[in-house]
């Protein structure tokens, strides 16, 4: 067999191992496995939390700004500039991560001031490209305080500014945007996003997305009655009708307010960041791709990087497969989306707690275990 190229391409394995340590542990177990093969490590990501270090891995520039948290105090948020193009992790400005305990009280008044903050931050480098990454957010606030952050005004019906965070939206009569950055009408803006979800509604970002903020059933019905609210003044005040676009309900209505203030639209994120990523160049001669993540399960497979990376390795003629810490995702699941096989770090630990304690050195292992299997059953290509 000809000496094989082999890319690996993990997202981070949660609670243990970054994106980058992953795929260095990774590419050790290749070289035990097939010495003298070739390996291009591509640390991926879907454009959620941990995306900004893999943009700084690939070459970018991290730019840190104080900035609002979602619940009001200072937080530390960073943007990666990579070529011409400036990334905001919105997560970074609003993310669960900070608010340690999520409740209803956090989930009604969370907001995501901070993100328009981290784009005032962005234009003010003199960027006008700019993706917004929408994942992990804390909030439920449709984008709200992002605008107000960036110039607009939420007023109610006596021209007060309505209360920050999603519940407040349902006093929001009158939407002025006169002040709003006028640099954005010089900038493109794209959502990095990989759920279709409207505003509201049955399937709208408070009942899907809300309890794991910390709402509950009445809460989850009030903020969706205030973010369908929302979407109607919008409407009415702009002109543009955002409230049942694909990805409208991301990020607590992130994509929504997004869609409405600053014009941007909604791209895959996977398939956006993997291309930033330059996967595709790495793709080019590979002859094997192995991806990874904590836990390998349906989700997995319908929308995260595990799919965007499997499926692009497809469509350039490479074999797929996967290494994780877990794998629940089910044979024709993984058969679909073209993962020929999944190995478990779990298989080779005595339990979780030892297989995230061991992360690095179980990864390597089962690595390479996976790469000889592969190189076993692989068909000779040549002398």
């Amino acid at each position: 067999m000809t000496t094989a190229s082999i890319v690996v391409a993990p997202d981070k394995f949660k609670g243990s191992l970054t994106a980058a340590a992953a795929a260095s542990a990774m590419a050790d177990g290749c070289r035990a496995a097939l010495p003298g093969c070739r390996v291009t490590a591509v640390p991926v990501a879907d454009g959620g939390d941990g995306t900004v270090d893999v943009l700084l891995e690939a070459g970018g520039t991290r730019i840190e700004r104080m900035v609002t948290g979602p619940l009001g105090g200072p937080v530390v948020a960073s943007l990666a500039v990579l070529g011409d193009t400036v990334y905001v992790e919105t997560a970074q400005a609003c993310g669960l991560r900070y608010v340690p305990a999520p409740d209803p009280g956090t989930a009604r008044a969370a907001t995501t001031y901070g993100v328009g903050e981290l784009v005032r931050a962005a234009l003010d480098l003199g960027h006008r490209r700019l993706v917004l990454g929408l994942g992990g957010s804390a909030t439920t606030d449709g984008g709200a305080g992002m605008a107000e952050a960036l110039g607009a005004r939420l007023l109610d019906d006596a021209g007060r500014d309505v209360p920050a965070g999603g519940a407040g939206l349902v006093r929001l009569q009158t939407v002025d945007v006169a002040g709003l950055d006028p640099r954005l009408r010089e900038a493109e803006v794209v959502l990095a996003c990989d759920v279709d979800n409207p505003l509201a509604g049955p399937r709208g970002a408070a009942p899907v997305f809300g309890p794991q903020k910390g709402a509950d059933a009445a809460t989850v019905a009030e903020l969706d009655a205030a973010l369908a609210h929302y979407g109607r003044r919008l409407a009415a005040c702009l002109g543009t009708a955002v409230a049942e676009r694909p990805g409208a309900g991301a990020a607590g209505g992130l994509g929504a307010g997004a869609m409405a203030f600053l014009g941007a639209r909604a791209t895959s994120g996977i398939d956006l960041l993997l291309d930033l990523l330059g996967l595709p160049g790495a793709l080019a001669d590979a002859d094997l791709v192995v991806i990874g993540e904590g836990h390998l399960d349906e989700q997995s497979l319908a929308g995260k990087a595990p799919l965007g990376v499997a499926r692009m390795a497809r469509r350039h003629g490479a074999d797929v497969v996967a290494v994780a810490g877990q794998v629940s995702a089910g044979p024709e699941a993984l058969a679909a989306a073209g993962v020929g096989a999944a190995h478990a770090l779990a298989d080779r630990a005595s339990g979780i707690e030892d297989a995230v304690r061991r992360a690095g050195e179980l990864l390597t292992l089962t690595t390479a275990e996976a790469v000889r299997h592969w190189a076993r059953t692989r068909p000779a290509t040549g002398a």
